[in-house]
C-alpha cells in the first residue's frame, strides 16, 4: 500500500465534469437527494459490476462510481490504476433507510464477491481492487462489523480464509471523488462489458431488518 508520501499528487484545480443524472435511475449524481437519504460506499473490486449490482437493490437512490480511501486529490483512472493514489475503485450508494437498511446493503455486498483476497479481486490485482466499507453514520459501522463477523463464521464454516475487508468511517477514508463520465453506470452503456461480480455461493444472515427485502 502506497504511503501518504509516495502518492501522486493530483490536482486541486482537476475536476471531472459529473453527469446531472444516473443514466438508469434518473436521479441526481452528486445530489441533492430527498431528505432522509443516506450515503455508504462500498469498494468490491472493479466498480463497473458492483455499481450494477446496487442500481437494481430497491431503495437505492442513486449509484456512482469513484475512488476512496486513499490520499491523491482528484485521481484519474489512469493513477488509480498505478496504485500509487491510494484509492480502492468504490461505488457510492444514496439510499433510503425507510425502504431498505445497511445490514441488506451490506448483504448484497458480502454476498457478490470474495473479501478474503486482499489486494485483488480475481483477475485484478492491485490495492486499487481491494475490499472496502467506509459509512457515513454510526448505525452503518455497527452493521458492517456485525456482518462481517456474522459472514466471516460462514466463510469459516466453508473453509475459506479471514476476511481482509477494510471498515472505517468515511470521513478517515477521506473524500469519494467521483470518476470520470464514462465509468458511470458503465454495463448500462455497455452491456456486455466487463463484469467480475456475481453471487460467491454464500449467505450472510442478518435477521429480520428493515423493510426493503
Amino acid at each position: 500500500m502506497v504511503t501518504r508520501e509516495e502518492a501522486l499528487p493530483g490536482s486541486p484545480a482537476r475536476r471531472f465534469e459529473v453527469p446531472a443524472e444516473h443514466a438508469v435511475l434518473g436521479t441526481p449524481l452528486e445530489g441533492p437527494w430527498p431528505e432522509g437519504t443516506e450515503v455508504i460506499s462500498f469498494a468490491m473490486g472493479c466498480f463497473w459490476g458492483a455499481e450494477r449490482i446496487f442500481w437494481r437493490r430497491p431503495g437505492v437512490v442513486t449509484t456512482a462510481a469513484g475512488y476512496q480511501g486513499g490520499f491523491t486529490e482528484n485521481p484519474t483512472y489512469e493513477e488509480s490504476v498505478t496504485g500509487r493514489t491510494g484509492h480502492a475503485e468504490t461505488v457510492l450508494v444514496a439510499y433510503d433507510p425507510s425502504v431498505t437498511s445497511p445490514e441488506q446493503l451490506l448483504k448484497v455486498f458480502w454476498e457478490n464477491h470474495d473479501p478474503t483476497q486482499g489486494y485483488r479481486q480475481g483477475n485484478d490485482r492491485g490495492t486499487e481492487y481491494r475490499s472496502a466499507v467506509y459509512t457515513t453514520t454510526d448505525g452503518q459501522l455497527e452493521a458492517a462489523r456485525r456482518t462481517r463477523e456474522t459472514f466471516q463464521r460462514e466463510l469459516t464454516a466453508h473453509g475459506h480464509g479471514e476476511i481482509t475487508t477494510e471498515i472505517r468511517p468515511a470521513v478517515e477514508a477521506g473524500p469519494f471523488w467521483y470518476a470520470e463520465e464514462h465509468h458511470q453506470q458503465y454495463l448500462h452503456k455497455v452491456p456486455g462489458g466487463y463484469c467480475n461480480h456475481g453471487p460467491n455461493g454464500l449467505t450472510c444472515q442478518i435477521g429480520l431488518v428493515g423493510t426493503g427485502e
